[in-house]
């Protein structure tokens, strides 16, 4: 289990081990949900939006897309962060745009 915290540079660093990105963009929405359920007091780390194009994704379905990427945080999943909100494309060429 990873010690490092729910941090966008965090998530979009393993995101680049995992599925080796052509386009990743990684957004803490944290502050956007205070109050809501999942939302800690700091208002960072546990609501986040990711945008990503891999060439991994290719020929896979928007459910194993998702699959992959929740599969690739799911330690920080462990230590809190709550919601995950997933813009995932597959970019063999790397002209997808997201």
């Amino acid at each position: 289990m990873s010690t490092l915290a729910p941090t966008a540079h965090n998530l979009e660093q393993r995101l680049q081990a995992k599925l080796q990105p052509l386009r990743l963009e990684v957004i803490d929405e944290s502050y956007q949900h205070a109050g809501h359920v999942g939302a800690n007091d700091s208002g960072v780390g546990t609501h986040f939006r990711v945008r990503i194009a891999s060439p991994l994704f290719t020929g896979l379905s928007r459910v194993a897309r998702h699959r992959l990427v929740y599969d690739s945080l799911q330690d920080f999943i462990d230590q809190g962060l709550h919601a995950l909100a997933i813009e995932a494309e597959a970019s063999p060429s790397g002209n997808t745009k997201i």
